[in-house]
C-alpha cells in the first residue's frame, strides 16, 4: 500500500484526490476529509484501501 503524499504524514493512502489546479494525490482519510471540502476536488477511494474505509 502507498503512503499518504502529504508532507510529514506516514499514514497509508486510502483516497485518490482529483484536484483541478494541481496533480492528483493519494492521501490518507484524514487529509482527504480536509481536501474534499474544497470546491472542485473529487475524492475516489483506492481499491486496495477497502479495509481502511468505514
Amino acid at each position: 500500500m502507498v503512503s499518504c503524499t502529504e508532507e510529514g504524514c506516514e499514514e497509508r493512502a486510502a483516497v485518490m484526490l482529483h484536484i483541478p489546479w494541481a496533480e492528483n494525490r493519494e492521501v490518507c482519510l484524514g487529509h482527504a476529509r480536509g481536501w474534499s471540502q474544497k470546491d472542485g476536488v473529487v475524492a475516489d477511494p483506492l481499491e486496495e484501501a477497502d479495509e481502511e474505509l468505514p
